[in-house]
């Protein structure tokens, strides 16, 4: 039989870029989140938890000093400038952080389905427990999603996936439009920390609006 050449073409839905939190960028994070964690008064400040949907212990937003300092907010319009051209083929003139914050889940609490604001967002982590539970029903077909983030666009058909669930993982991050549903499950049998972080940003409107050119 001739071999015949393919070549798989996925272009229809949302884009999403993965990247890695420099290790030095998610360790001034962590620090910086345990001293928050410490200081009852500024944890009070920083809360956000009755803006946000989350079910879970703890959300707060991180100080525009401290973006720039953990060299957080640098990374996040490196990443977005980079990811926007590749796409796009046109280099963002504008990035402007409308806020980044830290969600902080333990055993059985969850964020429900939800979406941002803004033109960009993204998710990552920078705590993950050893263990994230198991179905209770062993011989389950589908694995478990205790933990995970899942994001979610339009619905289910014939080759073409509505859901993609992320196992979260130390220094992984996300990018993915504010539109975009997403979702993150319980987990259980663990008293350990899932330390996460996103955030929501501006670029320029001629390059966000598709529908404002010919």
């Amino acid at each position: 039989m001739e071999k015949i050449d393919i070549q798989l073409i996925k272009i229809f839905g949302p884009s999403i870029l993965k990247v890695r939190i420099p290790e030095t960028i998610l360790n001034n994070l962590n620090i910086y989140i345990d001293k928050i964690i410490t200081d009852k008064e500024k944890s009070k400040e920083l809360d956000i938890g009755d803006r946000l949907v989350g079910d879970v212990t703890q959300e707060f937003e991180l100080e525009q000093k401290i973006m720039q300092e953990t060299g957080w907010g640098q990374f996040l319009s490196n990443c977005v400038s980079k990811w926007i051209e590749i796409e796009t083929n046109s280099k963002i003139t504008k990035f402007r952080i409308l806020k980044s914050w830290v969600v902080r889940q333990f055993e059985n609490e969850y964020n429900p389905t939800h979406w941002h604001s803004g033109h960009i967002s993204g998710a990552g982590f920078l705590k993950v427990p050893s263990n994230l539970g198991k179905n209770i029903q062993e011989k389950k077909k589908n694995p478990y999603k205790g933990g995970n983030l899942q994001l979610i666009h339009g619905s289910r058909m014939f080759l073409s996936q509505s859901t993609m669930n992320i196992r979260p993982e130390v220094g992984d991050f996300y990018f993915f439009p504010h539109y975009l549903m997403h979702q993150v499950f319980p987990f259980k049998d663990s008293k350990e920390e899932r330390r996460s972080i996103s955030f929501n940003a501006m670029i320029d409107d001629n390059i966000y609006d598709v529908y404002g050119g010919d």
